[in-house]
């Protein structure tokens, strides 16, 4: 996707929440980079201005788009970015533990995430989630001893039926709080049939960061965890139930709160999204 002109509308958005964010981000609301990956790939320092330009000062991200790393946290600081949290590879995590702390430590990030099991489309299986579980537990304490959290973030084929609830309930309860935690992704929690609030209730403790994506109404949902990327909306615009869930949320204490939009309109949307956020009433 070319990087797309931002419209006097877009701006007009941007300025008009100046103010208003100042109060909104003290809540840790912050900007998963993979939202931008394309303008990432046309132009680096461009796109992190874009991103203090809507007056987002968190991000997580992890890598450093082909950049010397020295200069791309150099273009961080200079846009007033804090790296909360960074990304790993599962294979990453089960082979080497430690060149993942390194990484978290070399961008200041006491979070760490990963969002995929390798599993074979169509058939997620309780051997590949058992051995998720050994590999979260395992990277978990490493990067524990570190000082850094470890968290998963489901993708919905977890929520597939097991026992009497779900492979993610055996999830949570076979992994260490101690170790693993969740990060939760709401579009992710509800394209498999779940409800995001319930599932905030029912494991208060265990959600430490949330992906905020809302989902076009009429979305057919599915357990494979994909959906066309066109099917991210404006957050309050979509049919995943965004201020309910940050209400409760926030109830519960969660920590950071990334807006995670996929869409090829991202550059659009992000502005009508951080608005919508910033006039909820808790």
């Amino acid at each position: 996707m070319k990087m797309k002109k931002v419209t006097s509308r877009v701006i007009a958005v941007g300025l008009a929440l100046g103010l208003s964010l100042n109060g909104l981000f003290a809540q840790n609301i912050g900007l998963q980079l993979y939202s931008l990956r394309n303008e990432f790939k046309k132009d680096v320092p461009g796109t992190l201005a874009k991103i203090k330009e809507w007056k987002i000062t968190l991000i997580e991200g992890g890598g450093s788009y082909g950049l010397p790393m020295e200069e791309y946290k150099n273009l961080l600081k200079q846009n007033n970015l804090t790296m909360a949290s960074v990304g790993a590879g599962f294979e990453e995590l089960e082979k080497d533990p430690q060149k993942v702390v390194d990484n978290a430590k070399a961008f200041g990030a006491k979070y760490v995430m990963c969002a995929w099991v390798p599993h074979k489309e169509g058939n997620f299986t309780m051997e590949e989630i058992n051995r998720a579980i050994t590999v979260f537990n395992t990277a978990g304490k490493v990067l524990a001893d570190n000082g850094i959290k470890f968290c998963y973030h489901p993708h919905g084929y977890e929520f597939r039926p097991y026992e009497k609830g779900t492979m993610f309930d055996y999830m949570v309860k076979k992994t260490d709080p101690r170790y693993v935690n969740f990060e939760m992704d709401v579009f992710w929690v509800k394209h498999p049939g779940q409800d995001p609030v319930a599932l905030l209730k029912k494991y208060p403790k265990r959600f430490l960061m949330l992906h905020l994506k809302d989902r076009e109404p009429g979305t057919k949902g599915n357990q494979e965890g994909r959906a066309p990327d066109e099917t991210n909306v404006v957050l309050g615009k979509g049919d995943v139930g965004i201020e309910a869930i940050m209400k409760q949320a926030k109830k519960i204490g969660v920590k950071y709160y990334f807006i995670e939009d996929e869409s090829p309109k991202s550059v659009e949307q992000i502005p009508e999204s951080l608005k919508f956020l910033s006039n909820i009433k808790y």
